[in-house]
């Protein structure tokens, strides 16, 4: 055997190798999720008025329908929805105003606001839209989230725990705009949850995530309001670590909300989850090298290349475990994300956008091209390419 052929096959072991780790590591995991999942709803806090902030930013499939999720709610105190666009011809506008005529009993206010703060849209919506809050609690959410109707008493319920300073939630993935948008889908359900609630359970992370942000008024001024995250692209991980630097916990309640994807062609899907990989990837550099376990189906079919037997014998198991990820989420989701046999693309697209993030240091975010520069989180844009 030559010296690059033995190269090779020490290559391709250690590939099988990582597959066979991230195996046995996915089904650990994947049973600690089920678990988590099946803990006990807490009893329901005391009935407080809340204010939902809704950032907005043009039309998306079932915009309305997502809304009207968090109105929906068996909460029994007052709720203030706000919803906050940057344009006036903004197509989110007409959406609130829809779901105002259609909710006419609800307290839903549209806030139209050009004025900028930093280079964070998002964060300059919420700084534009906090003049109109009327109430001690804010939950912030993105707009593609989804909600069942027991969500807020739960999220009130985990805030109101001592020594909380705000809360998050956990989501699965719906495709709402075909192939492509099951596609990416697939992500959050099958791959995002697991690893996530893994690295929150063996205290390796605190995620706090744009799903739901719920904290009280006084923790967001003693973090400096959202004013201090205006130009941070990871605004949700910078707002988790801010509280966390007050002393206070970051609770996670047994709800599973739903993040709806509208891709609609793979170069829309690339797009989205590189900005996320190559975010994550530059704010935790080290854990993220070490999240190439976490593709044991595209490394086993890659190791396939170099020992096709074993390799096989890796992808099966490989896939048995995957397969049980998707059995263990799409139970609790009520719903089946994808098909299985999107399973191996998954992984491989996610292999790909894996490797893709160590080449990249300007994202697009929304169709705006930002320059990740201080530890991945100060945001400076680079071309606006908005119509």
């Amino acid at each position: 055997m030559t010296a690059g052929a033995l190269l090779l096959s020490l290559i391709g072991w250690l590939v099988l190798a990582l597959a066979a780790i991230g195996t046995l590591y996915w089904a650990i995991a994947t049973w600690v999720l089920a678990r988590f999942l099946r803990r006990e709803r807490p009893a329901a806090a005391r009935s407080e008025a809340v204010t939902l902030l809704k950032p907005l930013y043009g039309a998306e499939p079932q915009l309305e329908a997502n809304l009207s999720s968090f109105l929906r709610q068996t909460h029994q105190g007052p709720v203030q929805m706000v919803c906050g666009v940057q344009r006036e011809d903004d197509p989110a506008a007409e959406t609130v105003r829809a779901l105002q005529a259609r909710h006419p009993t609800a307290r839903i206010d549209l806030v139209i606001d050009t004025t900028r703060h930093g280079a964070n849209a998002k964060i300059g919506n919420l700084i534009n839209m906090m003049a109109r809050a009327d109430h001690d609690i804010v939950v912030l959410s993105d707009s593609d989230m989804a909600v069942e109707p027991s969500y807020l008493a739960q999220v009130l319920a985990a805030l109101d725990r001592p020594g909380i300073g705000a809360v998050t939630c956990l989501y699965h993935g719906r495709g709402d705009a075909g192939f492509w948008s099951r596609l990416a889908a697939a992500g959050p359900s099958y791959q995002f949850l697991v690893g996530l609630v893994f690295g929150k359970v063996m205290g390796l992370a605190e995620p706090c995530m744009g799903s739901t942000i719920a904290l009280r008024r006084s923790t967001l001024e003693a973090i400096g309001g959202f004013e201090a995250f205006a130009d941070v692209l990871a605004d949700d991980h910078a707002i988790g670590a801010a509280v966390r630097a007050q002393g206070l916990g970051i609770a996670i309640p047994p709800v599973l909300l739903a993040h709806a994807s509208a891709e609609t062609g793979l170069a829309h899907v690339w797009r989205q989850e590189l900005r996320w990989a190559a975010t994550i990837r530059a704010l935790q550099p080290g854990g993220y090298a070490g999240s190439v376990i976490g593709f044991p189906l595209a490394l086993a079919m890659l190791g396939c290349l170099f020992h096709p037997l074993p390799g096989l014998y890796v992808m099966v198991a490989a896939f048995a475990a995957r397969l049980y990820t998707k059995r263990v989420v799409d139970r609790h989701a009520g719903t089946s994300t994808a098909p299985f046999w999107l399973l191996p693309v998954r992984d491989g697209l996610s292999f790909a956008v894996f490797v893709a993030s160590y080449f990249v240091r300007v994202v697009d975010w929304r169709g705006t091209r930002l320059r990740m520069e201080h530890e991945g989180q100060i945001i400076r844009p680079v071309e606006n390419t908005r119509s």
